[in-house]
């Protein structure tokens, strides 16, 4: 299968400001089932300089940097990608002692997944809640693909473009959350279970009858035999080749598509197109 894919994101801002450097991450990565064919970015106003560079978790980034003042600040990015058929349960599970939770990773897999080990605080009633899931399950992967599942069951999917993810407490509450509110929760419910979890944001291509897409936040998990693998609770299912992966990070921060500011008072506003062709 292949696709274009043509993302643009436009500030608007009220009065003149300066734009300070801004990193983009919004290069599809390259996987065993996604073949990146091209790849091209347009920003105006034109930066004086942009490198291609790779952030410290391996994320490429289009580093770009300006020097005069402006209101608006348009950044179109267009990919062709292949994508190949893939199994997300092509692995085995090794050394055993990982099959079931609790575990505890080796020594040097805990000073590398550190970033991914940190948890917030999370409630008992959060606690209870993923409890009650494990009780069920009966190995490590089960009980990672039932609470995904349980969570798509029990929350609601909300639409929101703008802020950071809501901490996982607040999310519980609402029962309600974007993609990046549920992936955020399930991040913190895994690594307060000694699971190494991480943040993606990319793009999830379905069929439908009215194309429409947004930017999409998944939850990736580390087992020593299977590699990161996604779950995504939005969805209530393993990752698959049309989940396409822009940035991963420990920390949703470092996995944002655009960051960046700029000096001035004004206020702006931000839109978002997102088209997703199939040839």
């Amino acid at each position: 299968m292949k696709f274009k894919i043509i993302h643009e994101t436009k500030y608007t801002f009220n009065s003149e400001v300066y734009l300070e450097p801004h990193q983009l991450r919004l290069k599809p990565k390259g996987t065993s089932f996604c073949d990146l064919e091209s790849f091209d970015i347009e920003i105006f106003p034109k930066p004086i300089g942009i490198k291609e560079q790779f952030d410290p978790e391996n994320n490429v980034i289009n580093f770009a940097w300006f020097d005069k003042g402006t209101t608006s600040l348009d950044i179109r990015s267009t990919s062709v990608i292949t994508l190949s058929e893939y199994n997300p349960f092509s692995f085995i599970i090794y050394p055993s002692e990982y099959l079931n939770v609790p575990f505890e990773y080796s020594d040097d897999l805990k000073s590398t997944l550190y970033a991914s080990l940190e948890k917030a605080y999370i409630n008992q009633l959060l606690i209870d809640y993923v409890n009650k899931t494990l009780e069920k399950s009966n190995s490590t992967m089960d009980f990672i693909a039932n609470l995904t599942k349980q969570i798509h069951q029990d929350f609601q999917l909300s639409y929101r473009h703008e802020g950071s993810p809501f901490e996982p407490n607040k999310t519980f509450e609402l029962k309600n959350g974007s993609c990046r509110d549920l992936a955020w929760m399930q991040i913190h419910l895994l690594r307060n279970f000694g699971i190494a979890a991480r943040f993606v944001s990319g793009y999830y291509y379905i069929e439908m009858e009215y194309p429409s897409y947004e930017l999409h936040a998944w939850v990736e998990v580390y087992i020593p035999g299977t590699g990161w693998i996604g779950f995504d609770p939005s969805h209530g299912m393993v990752t698959g080749n049309t989940h396409i992966s822009l940035a991963s990070s420990s920390d949703f921060n470092q996995a944002m598509t655009i960051t960046g500011s700029v000096r001035g008072s004004a206020s702006s506003e931000l839109t978002n197109y997102l088209y997703i062709l199939k040839f």
